[in-house]
């Protein structure tokens, strides 16, 4: 909440005009308590899991199979439109249930502590930028680890098995998880923001990206066109999609955003591997086509 009655006001505070954004900011936040502004970022989390996923869900429902087999990862699998809504419908049920209970009531008072702050100024870009690859980075490492050890034995059979109940997945198949794993795995999401806290837009547009990440991963499209491909490091679709396929034995690819935690601890010796193999059949058979010998391919 900013405590100035007035865009003036609030200007004088400054010593400044504000900005475009700084006086869309005021007004949407100057009557707003910050409980409401922190579960605004939970609205946005459930948003981004109903609409992001539209657009590739309608491509492979709905276009012709020779135009989107060579995206899809698993062209051999054609989930059927009941099973989208089916995904759909129990992600979205437990979410909800979620941001109703738990997630309602027990991070907001991290979010304080941490001193994450919803007045004026807003953060510049770089401050922004800079924060938001801390919080990738965080993530990435203690979601490695807590995402390993839901592939142990107990934890496996009695929680992470109902996110592998899509071996080739989709979109919504994202957040398709037991509630105590969106537990598990959501709470890296606010270690990040305690070491560096951030601004409430901040705060929103975090959860917005992670969104859209676990999207992308479990999308089944890897299109060469994708400006994720401009990433370093970043696993995208076609990694974790491997890891998908090997369901409770996959041990390979567990990394949420980026590809070195695998690497740095052997964890993607399988998917190596697995790429190498692809290719040689790729070298193979373009050079038999050509009616090349077969030595030259090797």
């Amino acid at each position: 909440m900013i405590r100035y009655a007035t865009l003036e006001a609030a200007e004088a505070a400054l010593g400044r005009a504000m900005t475009a954004a700084e006086a869309a900011w005021f007004r949407h936040s100057r009557s707003t308590p910050e409980y409401c502004l922190y579960f605004e970022s939970l609205v946005i989390l459930l948003a981004a899991y109903s609409l992001v996923p539209l657009p590739l869900a309608m491509l492979e429902l709905c276009a012709p199979a020779k135009l989107t087999t060579p995206y899809k990862l698993q062209p051999q699998v054609r989930l059927s439109p009941a099973a989208f809504l089916r995904c759909y419908k129990d992600t979205a049920r437990v979410l909800v249930l979620l941001t109703i209970r738990p997630l309602l009531y027990l991070p907001y008072p991290i979010v304080k502590i941490a001193g994450i702050r919803s007045g004026l100024p807003l953060p510049s870009a770089g401050e922004v930028g800079a924060q938001l690859l801390v919080y990738m980075l965080v993530e990435d490492y203690l979601g490695y680890w807590l995402h390993r050890l839901l592939h142990r034995g107990w934890a496996y059979n009695k929680i992470h098995y109902v996110h592998h109940e899509y071996p080739a997945p989709m979109g919504f198949a994202a957040a398709h998880s037991h509630w105590v794993e969106l537990l598990i795995l959501g709470f890296p999401a606010f270690v990040g923001t305690v070491i560096v806290p951030c601004h409430m837009t901040t705060f929103w547009l975090w959860f917005a990206i992670r969104g859209a990440v676990a999207i992308d991963t479990h999308s089944g499209f890897d299109f060469p066109f994708s400006p994720t491909k401009l990433i370093p490091f970043y696993g995208g679709a076609e990694c974790h999609d491997y890891h998908h396929s090997g369901g409770r034995w996959s041990q390979s690819n567990f990394a949420p955003f980026f590809t070195f935690c695998d690497y740095i601890y052997g964890t993607d010796k399988g998917y190596r591997h697995y790429k190498s193999s692809l290719r040689k059949l790729y070298w193979k058979k373009n050079c038999n086509s050509a009616r090349q010998p077969l030595v030259w391919c090797m």
